[in-house]
């Protein structure tokens, strides 16, 4: 596929996202960390206009000055913004102008590509493709959080984007003490914090084959999980008893039967289902309660060419922090991971609502130890 047609790929998948929505739907703000869906169509695009376009495209004009200041997520380089609190409060630019945005921004882009940007250029438009593809799935969270916690409980769609049923394996792996080597090998497409490929030393360690199910996390609740400290972290317990957490996202006991918040609308609970939308808190509770542990991120590295994952965004037990030799690449485009490297906890893997072809095992996505809005989950350790 040439570069044009991934980015046509690419942009025509964001707006296919948003196709079932209706135009109300698009300006929903429920809580800081989920932006409205409008607001990541304009986002993807600004990205293209403001590192790409502007600097390196010659006579081009921005399509809105305005533009900048409303969709500028966390760039201090680039200036000004709008505080993420207040994402939702824009009712202007209208989605049928983020849309006409998204047109003038694509025919200049096809143009640039079309004409040969060169290697380095070349570089960034692929950086650009796969920001878009984390934020397409943004896009399905961030929309189910929002349909989720409408009172109605409204359908995206008739159809899932999630499995019914786990894999098919049980049991431990168990994986040798030795050297290994972790971070990104190749010549493809990695995010700075991938980098640089270094070496650790592993003691002898199982790991689970599968992922924890609906029905094992209900026999953590049944026996009390959210209601006895022993299990947790203080901070953890903290958690709970202030926002009066007894079970994860999106499940609501209704008339004695659990039930589950989908894309799909409200279902029966299904037991057989990989369990998702839980806390880093949740999953350490759980896997305390079990005799277990959580994997640290280079166990789960080592390990994951044995097992079967990509359904869940895996917490592990591992601080985010700066690899080895990682360096901060100038400019703006140095802030989009450095940065953040404080105070959150690594997730590998990907999920049901991650894109084709954007997810590897040297993948590190990192979230604050609260958040369960994205499809994540628990594989245990020991």
């Amino acid at each position: 596929m040439t570069l044009l047609q991934q980015y046509r790929t690419v942009r025509n998948a964001s707006e296919a996202i948003c196709r079932p929505l209706q135009k109300e739907d698009y300006v929903v703000q429920p809580v800081v960390d989920v932006s409205p869906p409008k607001w990541h169509l304009g986002h993807t695009t600004w990205f293209w206009e403001t590192f790409l376009l502007v600097p390196h495209k010659k006579g081009y004009k921005v399509c809105n000055a305005d533009y900048n200041y409303v969709f500028n997520s966390y760039y201090e380089t680039v200036g000004a913004r709008v505080v993420r609190t207040d994402r939702g409060n824009l009712s202007r630019p209208s989605v049928d102008e983020i849309y006409a945005y998204r047109q003038y921004v694509d025919a200049a882009m096809e143009a640039f590509i079309s004409a040969g940007p060169g290697e380095e250029l070349e570089k960034v438009i692929v950086l650009g493709l796969n920001h878009e593809q984390q934020h397409q799935e943004l896009l399905f969270t961030d929309i189910k959080y929002i349909l989720g916690h409408n009172p109605l409980f409204p359908a995206w769609s008739d159809k899932d984007i999630d499995p019914a049923a786990a894999q098919g394996q049980d049991g431990f792996i168990s994986i040798p003490a030795g050297l290994y080597e972790v971070g990104y090998q190749g010549d493809g497409f990695c995010f700075d914090n991938e980098l640089s490929r270094h070496k650790v030393y592993l003691d002898e360690f199982r790991i689970a084959a599968a992922g924890v199910t609906n029905e094992e996390y209900l026999g953590f609740m049944e026996d009390g999980g959210y209601s006895n400290f022993v299990w947790w972290h203080s901070e953890g317990w903290d958690w709970v008893k202030k926002n009066a957490v007894a079970s994860p996202m999106y499940w609501h006991y209704i008339d004695g039967r659990w039930h589950q918040y989908t894309l799909a609308g409200l279902r029966p609970l299904q037991p057989e289902q990989l369990l998702s939308h839980i806390s880093y808190y949740e999953a350490v509770a759980f896997a305390a309660w079990k005799g277990c542990r959580l994997p640290t991120e280079f166990e789960w590295e080592v390990a994951a060419g044995r097992f079967q994952w990509g359904k869940r965004w895996e917490w592990t037990e591992s601080a985010y922090l700066p690899y080895p030799g990682f360096k901060k690449a100038e400019g703006a485009i140095g802030e989009y991971n450095g940065k953040f490297m404080v105070s959150q906890m690594v997730l590998r893997g990907a999920s049901v609502a991650t894109p084709e072809n954007h997810s590897r095992p040297t993948y590190r996505n990192f979230f604050h130890p609260s958040l369960r809005w994205q499809f994540t989950g628990i594989r245990l350790a020991q």
